[in-house]
């Protein structure tokens, strides 16, 4: 009944919070000085042709008004039509979302492998050469710009040695869309030379976009690590004469554990919410190449329909952090 009580009272905070987003977001889009109904119509339109836009888009209403009528529309599931793709923005969002979630699953899959590994060796290993390298490692991970470490890899992997390609997320079509993701669908029809070619586009914005999150998850289970060795528990199942690696995998690392857990899920979400600049560099077609175009054209409907929507995957991951941590460490409930 706690962890239920719990997830009740998170869920409830989720719609005052996104209202508190959604005002945020209008605010701004509508005092940068530029006008879409003139974007849409073009430079060269006559003003009887912007201001017919105008009306039709209801960008001529007082802005209140405007925020009041967008707020009805999303919670009745519209989200507006984008001005530029001339389509719903939420379709525009359902069709973008499986390539932006399978970069992020393949991208916090490879962080876990190698973050939580390094960051226990780390712990264990404090102050030894090894400790400094991997903190050198995290460092420069976490210090490194995203589009600067993609025009690296780019130039490396793609321009000097020719083994990736350079922008993209497959040759021609895809497979015939199952899930969304071109790597599963291609396995389940048996395509391999399909599943091969997608790795080959997924690889440089994988790396991209693991590189910090390892980073992150290696700081994290590093510190959480040290925290439960200083303990007294620990010292006490130290001094009752069990083995060192007894102690270290059922005492130490189940403990130490809980907070980098429940971190990987705040890392994902962060990656699904973040990926803008990875996307715009390797021309993925996600959400973060949708928002970038979006920007550019002023089209305030689909900026706001990003922001919603991956404020809501935020909101989201917090949500089940919290029930994790509730579950993992019952005095967390």
């Amino acid at each position: 009944m706690r962890l239920l009580a719990l997830a009740l009272r998170r869920f409830l905070w989720m719609p005052p919070t996104l209202l508190g987003l959604t005002l945020i977001v209008f605010s701004v889009s509508h005092v940068i000085p530029s006008d879409p109904a003139r974007v849409l119509a073009g430079e060269n339109a006559p003003q009887e042709q912007v201001e017919a836009l105008r009306r039709k888009y209801g960008l001529d209403k007082p802005l209140p008004q405007q925020f009041v009528r967008y707020v009805t529309d999303v919670v009745s599931g519209n989200m507006g039509v984008s001005l530029y793709t001339q389509r719903p923005v939420a379709t525009d969002l359902v069709e973008r979302l499986p390539a932006t979630f399978e970069l992020a699953l393949f991208a916090i899959t490879l962080a876990v492998l190698i973050g939580l590994p390094l960051g226990v060796v780390s712990a264990l290993y404090r102050n030894t050469w090894l400790d400094h390298g991997v903190r050198l490692v995290t460092i420069a991970g976490l210090a490194m710009a995203a589009f600067w470490l993609a025009i690296l890899l780019q130039l490396l992997f793609s321009m000097q040695w020719n083994l990736t390609p350079v922008q993209g997320r497959i040759d021609g079509w895809g497979p015939d869309p199952i899930t969304g993701f071109y790597t599963v669908d291609a396995l389940i029809r048996g395509d391999i030379e399909t599943f091969l070619t997608s790795l080959r586009y997924l690889f440089l914005p994988m790396i991209t976009l693991a590189i910090p999150a390892m980073a992150t998850i290696v700081r994290f289970t590093r510190a959480g690590v040290l925290n439960v060795m200083n303990s007294n528990f620990v010292f006490y199942q130290a001094a009752m004469g069990l083995p060192r690696r007894v102690v270290i995998w059922k005492y130490i690392l189940r403990a130490a554990l809980i907070g980098t857990l429940t971190q990987i899920g705040l890392v994902f979400g962060n990656l699904l919410a973040g990926a803008v600049v990875v996307e715009t560099v390797f021309s993925w077609p996600g959400l973060g190449t949708y928002a970038y175009n979006s920007i550019l054209q002023s089209d305030y409907n689909a900026i706001m329909g990003f922001t919603l929507f991956t404020g809501s995957v935020f909101i989201g991951m917090n949500l089940l952090v919290d029930i994790a941590q509730a579950v993992l460490d019952p005095r967390g409930r």
